[in-house]
């Protein structure tokens, strides 16, 4: 294929090629102004690897970027008999996705499903994946192939994309791209010669000068200067933007066909996926021969390819499409509507209608509730962008005001759903225009409170959500909506808000009859700060254990305590023990938000109980799902659990910048439990790093009333490092008011640690002859020993007094285990400190650990898992199944993770300690 000036291009694309036949995948988003050349380079390498790839090919529409998976239809047809050899989850996901079962997924796993068989069709030659028009691409299929595009690069598979503007924002960020520029002068003259060889000269200054080097311009504008399209004269004098020349050319070559010919290349603009018997029968309608057709075709704007009629440029179509009058798209649209059968008519057939009725702006509500209908098949199969659309086109058409709010009411949820805040909120205003605000709540399911707690400030989320549990009538709702209250209220450290929101959340439920009414003394128990009677709250909190947590994590993790306030009852247990359950059912399933909900609650358990691997793999994975759909929360609540983790092992680095974006992103909106979080890694690491007075000048702000980093929880939790730093800084007054605080905690939470650290804090400011005895009351409580971090802590420290007191042999029993624990879990600022004190007390340290330690920490989060699951005897086509990627990945993980463990075969794997910071064992 002769392309003029655009050998870079090809070299480039040549390379991605030959590398995909040497096992290398890549991905690049061609972009570039419209008719710039990008598609005839998909056609450069489409002919190029058409000897020995698989070629998958989609093109986005205008008329089908509002239907849910219309692309990867395109993409997948050809190769559809694969899809039954995926596993189960999978198959049954992309099966509903393409509208072949009634299956309702997710499009993570829907995402996961198309990466595994394109994985499985790369085992037989390299494949190239070609979308063209990326910028037209239904939402859907758009993130699928984002979510496939990102992960490609131990495949054999080549993605090529194209679209109008720098992928710097939406599903293609951060993918290579590549720009596709204006043909320099002699390029283009060239192009103009070789499409107008008898031109005159005049002619081709002119079609060059216009066309400012677009392929597509020089091409039109050559023929159309020629035969008079076009006025001379402005071209005489400047160089014309090429979108408004090429309308100008288009608009003159259509007038010049027959009124049946227009309307031809009218109904290919209308729906140019239907095949050419289903336009051509729509034709018939409108009353249409094969002359029409015949003409439509030799004009050269449209062409046959694969049984459709098709635009030679997506261009050439709008303009087609906008230059028609109204009721001449009108009449388009309904005769395709009456006669599109199969698979897809039920899909397409609402919105040709809705478009016939907007053409000529008249309400129609048969349609409006077609088109309701279709939106919530569309959700139902994991495409809320489609429906949201598809809700806002119904009530523009509906006769009732009351139709129109509840389904704009409606679209605004699956706005939210799919990530679109900004629309959803233009949805829930026009709502309020046509209904009553309480009436939208009920509606939007509290929506306008969620967006708020999730994206906006927490007080006024607070109110919001409030206000909506008073309005909205499912009493289940409400019930779920004040906990959201309540939570909003917690992490902004609004205590007076917080108790009003309790207030009004009892005076609204004053009886049960509701799922979960059981648990509102647990509610009031969670979220009373000051407490009622300390034995009522223990029974309420402590006493039902895993089956209450077990219960909620499997129906609505809106009622569960946040991570850090079980952490602080001393229930993480039973948590950690749920929500693990929890994550292994949700990995067989498509339940995408929940399974990130799950991974970000479990960190903070996992901390606490010292899984720190399974932490820093479960924090990895939920930010980057968290990502992925959007969730500002779940992200912000993985990044301050892996910055803790920092702290813990002296990475201040990481530390600094976790903590430097928290307060940046999180400030502004309230969200105090995130900055308190933040200054608490900060005193941490800076409290490890021997420097007690600038970590306690970052810890006393966690109490100090009406600072950003105030909260009540987080203070609890971090009171033990306040009062070291404050003890290390001489500051004994705030030492005492930790023990104070962490006191009265132990008394109404009846919590190991609470009791623990309270002795602990009382033995550093003791005398010496009751240190000993609170260092051994510390260490003696049942429990204690469920969180080895801090029990190896109060460990070092005893061993620090001991050695002190001049009792070195007693110290070294008690820093051994501190040791011990320090180098299982990684901690190397207290490791090196237990160290120096061994060695002060004439003890040789351990020096033969730091390989495994390098080892955990060189894993990444996906290692670590695959690794896990090989250790237990799972094949790779099963850890794929498990964990939602392709047996080929899993492969090129092992090969990863077997140098670095020093093993070379699966049966090695036995001897690897998981909880040891994965040791070889003997």
């Amino acid at each position: 294929m002769d392309l003029f000036g655009r050998r870079p291009e090809q070299a480039a694309l040549d390379r991605i090629l030959d590398g995909a036949r040497q096992g290398d995948g890549a991905t690049l988003v061609l972009w570039g102004d419209p008719g710039i050349g990008k598609t005839a380079l998909l056609e450069y390498v489409a002919e190029s690897a058409t000897a020995d790839f698989t070629v998958l090919r989609c093109g986005g529409t205008r008329l089908e970027s509002g239907l849910t998976f219309a692309a990867l239809h395109e993409l997948l047809w050809p190769v559809t008999e694969r899809i039954s050899t995926l596993p189960e989850p999978q198959a049954n996901a992309l099966n509903g996705a393409l509208g072949t079962s009634s299956d309702v997924a997710d499009p993570f796993l829907i995402g996961v499903a198309v990466l595994t068989l394109v994985g499985e069709l790369a085992k037989e030659r390299p494949v190239l994946i070609i979308a063209d028009d990326a910028q037209w691409l239904d939402e859907p299929s758009a993130r699928c192939l984002s979510f496939v595009a990102r992960r490609l690069r131990t495949e054999p598979v080549v993605m090529l994309l194209t679209g109008h503007d720098d992928p710097v924002d939406g599903p293609w960020e951060k993918l290579p791209a590549m720009e596709v520029r204006e043909l320099g002068d002699e390029d283009a003259r060239h192009l103009a010669r070789a499409v107008a060889p008898h031109a005159d000269e005049s002619v081709i200054r002119r079609t060059i000068r216009a066309a400012a080097g677009n392929p597509l311009a020089l091409q039109e504008l050559t023929t159309s200067v020629a035969a008079g399209d076009i006025s001379t004269h402005p071209l005489a004098d400047e160089q014309i933007a090429v979108g408004p020349r090429l309308r100008r050319a288009f608009r003159a070559r259509i007038e010049r066909l027959s009124a049946a010919a227009r309307s031809a290349l009218l109904l290919t603009a209308a729906d140019d996926r239907s095949d050419r018997n289903t336009v051509c029968q729509a034709g018939v309608v409108l009353g249409l021969d094969s002359v029409a057709w015949d003409e439509a075709l030799h004009s050269g704007l449209v062409t046959m390819r694969n049984g459709r009629f098709r635009f030679r440029h997506q261009l050439m179509e709008a303009v087609v499409y906008e230059e028609a009058a109204p009721a001449e798209r009108h009449a388009v649209h309904h005769a395709l509507a009456s006669v599109l059968t199969g698979e897809n008519a039920d899909e397409l057939r609402p919105w040709h209608l809705a478009a016939a009725s907007e053409a000529l702006g008249r309400p129609d509500e048969e349609v409006a509730r077609l088109l309701e209908e279709s939106a919530h098949r569309s959700w139902a199969r994991g495409g809320c962008a489609t429906a949201a659309r598809a809700l806002r086109r119904a009530a523009k058409l509906s006769l009732s005001t009351d139709d129109a709010a509840r389904r704009l009411a409606h679209g605004a949820r699956a706005a939210w759903e799919a990530g679109h805040v900004d629309v959803a909120r233009g949805m829930l205003e026009r709502a309020e225009g046509f209904s009553s605000a309480s009436t939208v709540a009920d509606l939007s399911e509290g929506l306008r409170g969620l967006i708020e707690f999730a994206h906006g400030d927490l007080e006024v989320a607070c109110r919001q959500l409030t206000r909506d549990m008073e309005r909205v009538a499912d009493p289940g709702q409400a019930f779920r909506l004040g906990s959201m209250a309540l939570r909003a209220a917690w992490a902004a450290s609004h205590s007076e808000l917080q108790r009003e929101a309790l207030r009004r959340l009892e005076r609204r439920l004053p009886q049960g009859g509701f799922p979960n009414a059981d648990l509102q003394p647990l509610l009031r128990a969670w979220w009373t700060e000051d407490g009622g009677g300390a034995a009522d709250d223990r029974d309420q909190v402590v006493a039902p254990g895993a089956d209450i947590l077990t219960r909620l994590s499997g129906s609505s993790w809106l009622l569960m305590p946040p991570a850090p306030l079980a952490v602080a009852w001393g229930i993480e247990s039973a948590l950690q023990e749920a929500l693990r359950r929890e994550i292994d059912t949700l990995r067989h399933t498509d339940q995408v938000t929940a399974l990130t909900q799950a991974l970000a609650q479990t960190v903070a358990p996992d901390i606490a109980q010292g899984s720190w691997t399974s932490a820093k793999a479960n924090a990895l994975e939920g930010l980057q799902v968290a990502q992925g759909i959007g969730d500002d929360h779940l992200a912000g609540q993985c990044r301050t659990g892996l910055g803790w983790l920092a702290a813990a092992r002296g990475d201040e680095r990481t530390v600094a910048d976790v903590a430097e974006r928290t307060i940046e992103v999180w400030v502004p909106r309230g969200v105090r439990v995130f900055s308190a979080c933040a200054e608490w890694n900060l005193g941490m690491s800076a409290l490890f790093a021997g420097r007690a007075e600038e970590a306690l000048d970052r810890l006393v702000r966690l109490s100090e009333h009406g600072h950003h980093a105030a909260n009540a929880t987080i203070a609890l939790l971090a009171a033990p490092d306040t009062a070291e730093a404050a003890v290390q800084a001489g500051q004994r007054v705030t030492a005492e008011e930790q023990a104070r605080l962490l006191r009265r905690w132990a008394e109404r939470s009846n919590a190991a640690w609470a009791i623990s650290a309270t002795h602990l804090v009382h033995a550093l400011l003791a005398s010496r002859a009751d240190a000993e005895k609170q260092f051994r009351l510390a260490l003696e409580v049942p429990g204690a020993e469920s969180r080895p971090f801090a029990y190896a802590r109060t460990r070092l420290l005893y061993g620090e007094w001991l050695r002190r007191a001049r009792r070195r042999t007693d110290a070294r029993i008690q820093l051994a285990e501190a040791a011990a624990t320090f180098r299982r879990l990684d901690a190397a600022p207290l490791l090196a400190r237990t160290r120096a004190e061994q060695e002060l007390t004439g003890q040789q340290p351990r020096q033969d650990s730091a390989r495994a330690r390098d080892t955990s920490t060189t894993l990444t989060a996906q290692e670590l898992r695959v690794v896990r699951l090989a250790a237990e005897g799972l094949t790779n086509r099963e850890i794929g199944a498990q964990l939602l990627i392709s047996p080929r990945t899993v492969g090129h993980h092992l090969a990863n993770v077997f140098p670095k463990l020093g093993i070379v075969s699966r049966a090695d794997l036995s001897r690897v300690d998981f909880e040891d910071g994965l040791r070889l064992m003997g």
